[in-house]
């Protein structure tokens, strides 16, 4: 934790704050790009959605009062971005997210960043099917691994409740699974 403190204090010192900032890309640069890719789906759009959440790190990291990791608070950033940008791109399209979810999911093979078979389209077709919240969740455990502690400070949900969700997520996405 200290070692953490001593970081964030370099990226807020003018002195240290680049070399501090280059480490925090590379350090996260890739994590928070997939995760943000899992929750946008399309290469260019995560790659948006990164900028803007690394903007808003480094604008808001002076108000960062580390009563989470900074991990879980990058995450929430990246998290919060990543569905506005979904919410946004929808509303201009005019139509909703799980509209546009699912014709990005229809587009996914002819995306050249998505290397999956017919298997793991059926799946993102059966996790689109998924409220918003257990999406969220099934992904950031599935795809990403993350642990419930962390994912309880980033989603900011207990974690009886996020194990709820993940459970009710895998019954459904299995159900479709089988039945479609």
């Amino acid at each position: 934790m200290q070692e953490e403190k001593e970081f964030i204090e370099a990226l807020i010192n003018p002195k240290t704050q680049n070399q501090a900032f280059e480490k925090l890309l590379r350090e996260y640069q890739k994590p928070l790009y997939n995760h943000i890719r899992n929750i946008v789906l399309n290469h260019d759009d995560a790659d948006d959605v990164l900028q803007n959440t690394f903007v808003k790190v480094f604008q808001y990291l002076k108000n960062f009062k580390g009563e989470s990791k900074l991990f879980s608070w990058m995450y929430r950033i990246a998290t919060n971005e990543a569905i506005t940008f979904i919410n946004l791109k929808a509303k201009r399209n005019g139509t909703t997210s799980e509209a546009l979810q699912s014709k990005i999911v229809d587009n996914l093979k002819a995306d050249s960043y998505f290397d999956g078979n017919e298997i793991q389209l059926k799946l993102q077709k059966a996790i689109i099917s998924l409220p918003e919240k257990q999406q969220l969740v099934f992904k950031m455990k599935y795809f990403e691994e993350i642990k419930y502690e962390d994912m309880s400070e980033i989603l900011g949900t207990s974690v009886g409740a996020l194990k709820a969700s993940y459970h009710h997520a895998v019954k459904k996405i299995e159900n479709y699974m089988t039945t479609n």
